[in-house]
């Protein structure tokens, strides 16, 4: 499963939480202070990059040429696609976004987002495709990841077990053999390095920085990368960049599992949702696809399931879509089941995907002991637990050697706002408090909602005080609500 999804549906968000002007907290702001210069890096230091920018449409867009491996910055080069919204108005600076992934392209996403007028005229709003992802150099490798989930992600038998590893295998056999030159390159510390040199072509001392979910691991490593380079930084639907990866999953697991009892919660307020006891007929349906529903002239098995099963929970915008293919499903017609697991496919490069992921965390190095923990995982998720894990045992085969992020502290930085969600399912709220706790100028504001993600999303308590952050660095009081 995707840990940090694509935030293509902000626009037609229907989570209005807590969503009312007059529920801005009463507690104080104070003014953030610019934070004690960080020494410089002492890294390999790659030519500031030209950035050109011409006409496209109503934005403007550039190619920058970044090294291929930021340890040999005179050496081999790729391409980074590069939009930018131009301030309307008192620019104050750059505005950096990342709306998640890993996997997922942030130029086509950033003319559609509804950014504040308050934002749109103090910054020049920029969005840059990480390597590897849409109109930057791409990865593109690894064949049709519909292949990937058409194998049963639990295990019951050897044949089981044979059947993911040997899908897992073939498919990072294909990335080393046609990517090989880019897959070691593709990792979040990278991607932030990638950031800074676009900054240095801007012309800027220092960037402001918005990221949601995958972009909070970006936002994260440019802090403790680059302390003295950030003016300010909202991280919104918290990667923790500390556990394993299996760790991360077994969590990520337990997000989906307390989204799934919410969306179970509202079944009676939702005329869409008929169904006496919305999990149990859920379990039913898993169980079902076990033997395959048939859906047209195709089957919805247990891998399709359990991403049709997880789609939707990233926003509460899709939860009818949820009722309704778990009635239909259950009435033997998958198709409905089926078309939210082929939304899915849609929204990421599955080859960056997985060659981030395996390159940011720790992973088992043997498939054996990967089953193994991802059996373990069921009991403490029984729905999600076994199926998430094992979507990471391309991991335990990838060619490219791991460079796991660990914990983050970010010392130097002037006060980093996280913004956390009470029921997300990808990145829960846990997650938040523990990431602005280690951050060493974190500070936490809480969204008691559900969805994936909330800044910028029409909830006017988060936007005001967002707002308020980024064009007059007033944070917020730590452990504020909204």
């Amino acid at each position: 499963m995707v840990v940090g999804l694509v935030l293509v549906t902000a626009c037609t968000r229907s989570d209005t939480t807590l969503d009312r002007a007059e529920d801005v907290p009463t507690t104080t702001t104070t003014a953030a202070p610019v934070g004690e210069p960080a020494a410089p890096t002492t890294e390999p230091v790659a030519p500031v990059p030209d950035v050109s920018w011409a006409s496209c449409g109503t934005a403007e867009c550039a190619t920058v040429v970044v090294p291929l491996d930021h340890g040999d910055p005179t050496g081999p080069t790729i391409e980074l696609s590069v939009l930018r919204l131009p301030a309307r108005g008192d620019r104050i600076g750059a505005l950096f976004v990342n709306f998640g992934g890993p996997g997922s392209g942030a130029v086509d996403v950033l003319p559609l987002f509804p950014f504040p007028d308050e934002i749109r005229q103090r910054f020049d709003i920029v969005a840059v495709d990480p390597r590897g992802v849409g109109g930057s150099t791409p990865l593109a490798c690894g064949g049709d990841p519909a292949e990937l989930y058409a194998v049963d992600p639990t295990v019951d038998d050897d044949a089981d077990a044979d059947a993911l590893v040997e899908v897992s295998d073939a498919y990072a056999r294909d990335c080393a053999v046609n990517r090989g030159d880019l897959l070691p390159h593709v990792g979040t510390r990278d991607v932030a390095r990638d950031f800074d040199l676009v900054r240095a072509g801007m012309g800027d001392d220092r960037i402001d920085y918005l990221g949601f979910s995958y972009g909070t691991s970006i936002g994260q490593v440019y802090a403790e990368l680059f302390p003295d380079r950030v003016r300010t930084m909202i991280l919104d639907g918290l990667v923790d960049t500390a556990p394993t990866g299996i760790e991360m999953a077994v969590q990520q697991a337990q997000g989906f599992e307390t989204a799934l009892s919410r969306w179970a919660a509202g079944c009676g307020d939702r005329p869409s949702c008929d169904l006496d006891d919305p999990v149990a007929a859920v379990d039913d349906l898993l169980v079902a696809a076990e033997a395959g529903i048939p859906t047209g002239g195709r089957v919805l098995g247990p891998g399709e399931a359990a991403i049709g099963l997880a789609m939707p929970l990233y926003n509460t915008g899709l939860w009818s879509a949820l009722d309704a293919g778990v009635v239909t499903g259950l009435a033997g017609d998958g198709s409905g089941m089926l078309a939210l697991a082929e939304q899915y496919l849609r929204l990421v490069d599955f080859s960056a995907y997985f060659a981030v992921s395996c390159i940011d965390s720790s992973w088992p190095s043997d498939p054996g002991e990967h089953l193994d923990a991802a059996g373990s995982a069921a009991a403490r998720s029984p729905r999600f637990g076994e199926a998430i894990v094992n979507d990471y045992l391309r991991c335990a085969v990838w060619p490219a050697d791991a460079d796991p992020l660990g914990p983050i502290t970010a010392d130097g930085t002037p006060p980093i706002l996280v913004v956390s969600t009470t029921g997300d399912p990808a990145t829960p709220h846990e997650n938040g408090v523990t990431v602005a706790d280690r951050l060493a100028a974190g500070v936490l504001l809480t969204h008691e909602g559900d969805g994936h993600t909330i800044v910028f999303q029409g909830n006017a308590c988060i936007d005001r005080l967002a707002i308020a952050y980024l064009v007059d660095q007033s944070v917020p009081a730590a452990g504020s609500r909204c």
